[in-house]
């Protein structure tokens, strides 16, 4: 497939990417900005990505990674980071995604906005030469924010490129990248944080637990994770309790088949709380304590209903609130 796109950009939604864009499409350059969608991402992130590329003028593919980013997660060939992220092995997928993305439209060459030294992990020298190796992207992916500080690349020694005209910037300091923004009237990006859930200690564990008990988890079961308070019950159930209105309502729909759902009425506030697992009696009696302790009715016993689907909760129980020593010895 020929186009005249002549380098792909990968677009995080962070200022380091949309810096890096700006540079290419500064130097006159035919641009496809690339962003690859991962279950690991904060909501909106791809609305605020697409607003960037309009704003850029530059069209975005967006490559949905989901199913290969659960199997690296699994078994992560380099390991975790200080959380559950597979950094090392995420960048790999990404920037092979890039690769082939490249020989699909016959462009030149593959940019990121990679900073040498910012992120331990994944953007030490070592670690950038490794992921450019085992992306097959060999001398065609450029770094313009540090290119000055790593070998010329193919584009730039064809000249496609000017090298004069990229930067050396190294380490966590964002001075002058905030500078290089003012240059191009940049003032609405977001604040520099790691971008990957899995970088978050309380998600972190809830993953871990998920692996442990669960390897063969689903997309849904990932999601779930996003979601409410988290117990383990037993190794194969799991109870999921909202902590507010929107997080009741995701858990109504992300409840499958085989889910039940409790709910304390009556016109006090109350979490909706899911079961996942074989829903044997003390399963339920927990799931029914969970969801007293954390409603608004007064104990010292309090009506609740279950079932499924939500709202037909059609059965009800009667159950003490939990006690909270009990749940911390619960509590993922």
């Amino acid at each position: 497939m020929n186009t005249n796109i002549q380098a792909i950009g990968l677009m995080s939604g962070g200022l380091d990417s949309i810096l890096a864009l700006y540079l290419m499409l500064e130097q006159g350059l035919a641009v496809e900005a690339l962003h690859a969608l991962l279950p690991v991402h904060e909501t909106g992130q791809l609305d605020w990505i697409q607003q960037v590329c309009q704003r850029a003028g530059v069209p975005l593919y967006v490559a949905n990674l989901e199913a290969p980013f659960f199997e690296l997660l699994r078994h992560p060939q380099h390991g975790y980071g200080s959380g559950m992220n597979p950094c090392l092995d995420c960048r790999i997928l990404v920037l092979r995604a890039a690769a082939e993305r490249r020989r699909e439209l016959g462009a030149a060459f593959v940019f990121s906005g990679e900073v040498v030294g910012e992120r331990p992990m994944s953007q030490n020298r070592r670690a950038l030469d490794l992921v450019e190796r085992r992306s097959g992207l060999q001398g065609r992916l450029l770094r313009p924010l540090s290119a000055r500080l790593l070998p010329p690349t193919i584009p730039e020694q064809e000249g496609l490129v000017d090298r004069e005209r990229l930067y050396g910037i190294s380490g966590r300091s964002r001075k002058e990248q905030l500078a290089l923004a003012e240059t191009y009237g940049l003032r609405d990006f977001p604040t520099p944080a790691g971008g990957c859930r899995l970088t978050d200690p309380n998600f972190a564990r809830r993953a871990r637990d998920l692996l442990q008990h669960q390897p063969n988890f689903t997309s849904n079961d990932f999601c779930l994770l996003q979601v409410g308070r988290h117990f383990r019950l037993a190794p194969q159930i799991k109870v999921i309790s909202g902590r507010h209105q929107a997080e009741n309502l995701r858990l109504t729909e992300l409840a499958q088949e085989g889910d039940l759902l409790f709910e304390v009425r009556g016109g006090v506030g109350s979490p909706v709380t899911l079961l996942r697992g074989p829903a044997n009696p003390a399963a339920i009696t927990a799931a029914a304590a969970i969801t007293a302790r954390y409603s608004d009715a007064p104990g010292p016993q309090v009506e609740v209903y279950y079932g499924a689907p939500y709202p037909q909760l059609e059965r009800t129980m009667q159950v003490a609130p939990a006690e909270e020593a009990w749940l911390e010895q619960l509590r993922i």
